[in-house]
């Protein structure tokens, strides 16, 4: 509660009037009435002031995240998360044109190589193929025909009856049946395949994965019509950020977890990074397959990708949060448990591993420092910790990507 101040009671002055009878030492009484009064308007000008002033206010105490240093050991683990998708994906489609007239699977069917998976209509195809035939019976007519009258002139050429030349026009005209008869048979066996094109196959065991054209559709040579992916190679895509292609590229140490089975780890080798970063999201796509893959390791599955890297030697690192920059120095905030209090330490840092950095001098292992809102405080300012201060875990943090 506020004090009142109480100011003393002045008598209040007599205003009745007595005559004053001059004396020589009149002007010498009223100096002295009047510095009293001076005196007393003094003090009570200073009882008042005193009375006014506020209580000054007690020093703020922050609230703030700490943590304790502890040496991290060499090795890091970085985690990215991605899907898993087949090796390879083939778009089969047909190799001659024509109206579908029937699809033989659905989406999800498994199918093995060499099984039917839509057929054309066949009509077109076979009168083709018809045409071909009859042509290479013509010409193997001729042939046979050319042939017989070449035996019959090379007996007449051995016994003198016909002249040199006219052998030779009758060997010139088998050749050119023999030849007919050769492009005739090769026109039969291409029609013979286009027919053959008009049922589409699987060119391997897989997974039909979609559909692309429907029955009654005309579609063009080459036209996608059903994509199959390949079961027996699995691999897992993911991005790498840009800050981390050269750090991770090389690594041996890669496992790989999906969410269906967390505990469950299986080996992983990065298959390929690519060249340049997608212009969207800034990342590297990354293949990373699965050898041998189980069986229960389905297609679309999402999946976590462990890299695992071996440091030099154990160091300290602090998070990202930590970090205060100031006049071109970094700096973070010891905390002082005696007192109660914070200052700044100036630290070099090294290598960054996510969202922590590594400090190379500065700091020791075993000093508290503030993970959160250092740009709110000042040198020797009390705080409080949100949460009990726990050493850092020996193992460094996994630093968890998109």
């Amino acid at each position: 509660m506020p004090v009142l101040c109480q100011v003393p009671e002045v008598a209040a002055a007599d205003t009745s009037v007595t005559p004053v009878v001059p004396t020589p030492h009149r002007h010498a009484r009223r100096r002295g009435r009047g510095t009293a009064v001076a005196a007393l308007s003094l003090a009570g000008a200073l009882v008042l002031a005193g009375c006014g002033k506020a209580p000054e206010p007690a020093p703020e105490i922050r609230p703030v995240r700490m943590m304790q240093l502890s040496p991290h050991s060499g090795k890091t683990a970085f985690e990215f998360s991605g899907d898993v998708r087949p090796r390879v994906e083939s778009r089969l489609g047909f190799r001659v044109g024509g109206k579908i007239a029937a699809r033989l699977v659905d989406v999800g069917a498994m199918v093995r190589q060499g099984q039917p998976l839509a057929r054309l209509d066949p009509a077109d195809l076979s009168l083709a193929e018809a045409g071909s035939r009859a042509q290479f019976e013509a010409a193997r007519t001729d042939r046979d025909l050319a042939a017989a009258d070449l035996k019959r002139y090379n007996d007449l050429f051995a016994k003198g009856f016909i002249s040199a030349a006219e052998q030779h026009r009758r060997q010139a005209s088998f050749d050119a049946a023999e030849a007919r008869l050769r492009q005739a048979q090769a026109g039969l066996r291409s029609q013979s395949n286009q027919t053959a094109y008009a049922v589409l196959h699987a060119d391997a065991d897989g997974v039909v994965t979609a559909i692309d054209a429907e029955v009654g559709q005309v579609v063009s040579p080459g036209q996608p019509v059903v994509r199959v992916a390949q079961t027996a190679e699995k691999e897992v895509a993911i991005g790498l950020p840009e800050d981390q292609v050269g750090l991770l590229r090389g690594l041996t140490d890669v496992t790989v977890h999906t969410w269906a089975e967390p505990q469950r780890a299986l080996p992983g080798r990065v298959r390929e990074i690519a060249a340049a970063a997608d212009p969207v999201t800034r990342t590297y796509a990354t293949r990373v397959s699965v050898p041998n893959p189980p069986a229960d390791l389905k297609l679309g599955m999402t999946a976590v990708v462990t890299f695992a890297r071996t440091g030099a030697a154990p160091a300290l690192r602090v998070p990202l949060t930590a970090l205060l920059q100031e006049q071109g120095r970094d700096l973070v905030w010891i905390y002082d448990a005696a007192a109660g209090t914070v200052k700044p330490v100036a630290v070099t840092l090294g290598e960054a591993f996510g969202n922590e950095i590594e400090v190379r001098q500065g700091l020791a292992p075993g000093q508290t420092i503030v993970t959160a809102g250092v740009h709110l405080l000042r040198p020797g300012q009390k705080v409080r910790p949100l949460q009990t201060v726990a050493p850092a875990s020996a193992v460094a943090a996994t630093p968890k990507q998109g």
